[in-house]
């Protein structure tokens, strides 16, 4: 047992078989803080913030990701090349090496809980080498009160050791990094990289296999806020489709950015105590909300740094900058995390083909399929290879974090639904009038506008229309915005290419969606768009 740094509570680790005499436990994120930069492992920026660098990876490793097969996965997960099985025997030796490992290690463990809804709380030990990572867990995890860490009882544990190199070919991992869920033990094992996302998108795919198997309680990677007569706003979207940006409004109060669930109680709950934002091209007059977040508690990750001050515009070490901090540094927010009444949900997509519409309403069978799909585009430059956009899909707007096959969470999307009434809606951030490099990019004073008129109820009473080729309705008019915005056909000069272009997109979705087909059922079948 040993003292965390001027406090004193203790913790014993006895029970994971580590031994180490240097154990510092629910230091205060100043006292990380100034532990990260005195060991030389960090430095602060002039506005006070932390500045680390995650060393050889600076994002997610998918390929290095794995779950434990065993009596509670193997007839639940859908295994599969995002779904790497690893075998338990391995497991068990793996951990020894890794508990070995941070024995003689100075360690720093923090205790939290993930699920704002206290009917769904999942308590959790963090034992982290390093005291960025722990501080990490503090912003964006929720702290236990005094009183609850009395008697804290962790139901998972997450074990993380970025200085411990694994072996391939004795230890059964793809290389010497690793990110190991094991359900049974009920441990997140992450070793070799200290990009700290693992840690976060550890626990939430724990979560997107404890909530519906063993809750029924549908776990989404979207971020949500709530209006001012509580109603629930539901943002889905990959990366770079304005998920963070379209959810932070004066008018709503944010939920969450990233993580939620959505219970049989029809509330929606926030995962995380806190958000983990890109800030590539991050301008006060593009974000003010992140950029003001960006303080002492915050905590920057790979950003360059010249005087002083960070580069925002600087992608040297990586375009996957991030900054992590608590929520309470964003002012707007719900105050206990938790919003009822979902009324609207928005699925996000950059479509580079300029060809959906910049919204359009959804049946529960489109809203299924679209989920499934995951739709975006990746446009020239974002890859090494890329010259003209590209079809993007990631079930579920987030595959790497779904153990369970994605027709389960689409057929919970579905019945949620049905039985709360919800208006969903698709809309394109991306491009009108043509594709990228031809058309342009869409205001985004036109889409705050239609989101804007969605909530309100303002498109309840409009005409529709139906897409040719996506069978989509289409409003045909909405408040402060041209009705020729609203019909991406007519945005295009040449209205043959605008076709054949929708018709190349429509295949894109046919084909991706084979993988899906035998256990879709025919409500989700239909949500397809022609070809």
């Amino acid at each position: 047992m040993a003292t965390s740094q001027n406090s004193t509570k203790t913790i014993e680790l006895s029970k994971y078989g580590i031994t180490s005499k240097q154990i510092h436990y629910q230091l205060s994120s100043k006292e990380l803080h100034d532990i990260t930069v005195k060991t030389g492992q960090g430095v602060e920026v002039n506005s006070g913030a932390l500045a680390v660098n995650t060393g050889e990876f600076t994002g997610r490793s998918p390929k290095d990701r794995f779950i434990v097969k065993d009596d509670i996965t193997k007839d639940e997960v859908w295994w599969s090349d995002i779904n790497l099985e690893f075998n338990p025997d391995q497991f068990d030796s793996l951990y020894d090496k890794v508990i070995d490992y941070l024995s003689q290690k100075e360690l720093y463990v923090r205790d939290a809980y993930a699920c704002a809804d206290d009917n769904y709380r999942l308590n959790i030990r963090h034992i982290n080498e390093l005291p960025w990572s722990n501080m990490f867990a503090y912003n964006m995890f929720l702290s236990p009160s005094e009183e609850e860490l009395n008697d804290f009882q962790p139901e998972w544990t997450v074990i993380n050791a970025p200085g411990f190199m694994a072996n391939p070919e004795t230890d059964g991992t793809r290389a010497h990094n690793f990110a190991i869920l094991n359900f049974t033990r009920k441990i997140a094992l992450i070793g070799g990289t200290g990009y700290t996302g693992e840690i976060k998108k550890g626990i939430f795919s724990a979560l997107n296999f404890i909530l519906p198997v063993m809750k029924n309680t549908l776990p989404m990677h979207c971020s949500a806020n709530v209006g001012k007569q509580g109603d629930t706003a539901i943002f889905f979207g990959l990366s770079g489709t304005g998920k963070t940006t379209l959810s932070a409004d004066p008018n709503r109060r944010l939920i969450g950015d990233d993580e939620h669930g959505w219970t049989n109680e029809n509330t929606v709950f926030n995962f995380e105590g806190g958000c983990y934002a890109k800030v590539i091209d991050l301008s006060k007059d593009k974000e003010p909300d992140i950029y003001k977040a960006i303080k002492p508690g915050a905590i920057l990750e790979n950003v360059v740094i010249k005087n002083g001050e960070v580069d925002f515009m600087d992608s040297s070490i990586t375009q996957n900058t991030r900054v992590s901090y608590p929520i309470d540094h964003i002012d707007n927010i719900q105050p206990n995390l938790v919003g009822k009444n979902p009324k609207h949900i928005f699925f996000l997509t950059a479509d580079a083909f300029g060809v959906l519409p910049p919204i359009s309403k959804l049946t529960p069978g489109q809203a299924a399929y679209h989920f499934i799909s995951g739709y975006t585009a990746k446009v020239a430059g974002t890859e090494a290879g890329i010259t003209e956009p590209v079809p993007s899909f990631s079930a579920c707007f987030g595959a790497p974090f779904m153990p369970l096959h994605p027709t389960r969470y689409g057929d919970m999307l579905s019945q949620k639904m049905k039985t709360s009434g919800v208006n969903v809606w698709l809309i394109n951030t991306g491009w009108t009038g043509g594709p990228y490099g031809t058309g342009s990019r869409m205001k985004l004073k036109h889409t705050r506008a239609m989101i804007t008129a969605a909530l309100e109820g303002q498109l309840d009473q409009v005409n529709y229309k139906t897409h040719s080729i996506f069978n989509i309705a289409i409003p045909q008019s909405c408040p402060n915005v041209p009705n020729e915005v609203l019909n991406p056909r007519e945005t295009w000069k040449d209205k043959e290419a605008y076709d054949a272009k929708a018709k190349i997109l429509a295949k894109s979705f046919r084909d991706n969606f084979k993988t899906f087909e035998e256990y879709a059922g025919a409500e989700i079948l239909k949500g397809a768009p022609k070809v």
